[in-house]
């Protein structure tokens, strides 16, 4: 069966009680930070001077309600991660940062999360979730860095990793070359 797209004619400006009830629908299908539903909020208001005012409003009843708090976000966000992904401190923090995070809410809630984690236990829990084995070669060894990089762990504990499995030196020598920085998330 072909893909149906939805219809493309434009939804009418919310009100107040409209924009409460679309957040919370919103919230109640997956959690989101404070920036996450005023970007979701914007699309569906029209655009004046008073729907910032309208705006600030909802966000306060969601906040009182309970519905919306970004500490307890990053912190469920983080755990998660942490917990059911494996993911190293680098990529919560960089997805974090996409939602819309405070940068020193941001940094609080890994420090808390990740100061008692053994990073390389976490690492290896990581490949054992992704199915992937000790590298016999040095195209799989680069497969290995490249997948823990993207899986937001530091250079030190990839060695250490490839160390404990006794990756040859030449091995590690070869994929030196390999740049954290442009290795794109291969989860």
């Amino acid at each position: 069966m072909p893909f149906v797209s939805r219809s493309k004619k434009p939804r009418p400006p919310l009100d107040e009680a409209g924009l409460l009830d679309y957040a919370v629908k919103a919230l109640g299908r997956r959690m989101r930070s404070e920036a996450e539903i005023r970007r979701l909020m914007a699309t569906r208001l029209e655009h004046n001077p008073d729907s910032d005012a309208l705006m600030a409003r909802v966000l306060v009843r969601l906040k009182e309600y309970g519905y919306l708090n970004d500490a307890s976000f990053a912190e469920a966000y983080t755990r998660l991660r942490q917990e059911n992904e494996k993911f190293g401190q680098r990529r919560v923090r960089q997805d974090l940062h996409q939602r819309g995070v405070q940068p020193a809410l941001i940094e609080e809630t890994l420090t808390a999360r990740y100061s008692q984690t053994d990073e390389a236990a976490l690492a290896r829990q990581h490949l054992e979730r992704k199915r992937l084995k000790k590298p016999t070669n040095e195209k799989e060894t680069a497969r290995i860095v490249r997948r823990l990089v993207g899986a937001g762990f530091s250079t030190t504990t990839i060695y250490k990793v490839l160390r404990a499995w006794d990756v040859p030196d030449e091995t590690l020598e070869g994929i030196e070359s390999v740049d954290v920085g442009d290795v794109e998330h291969e989860s």
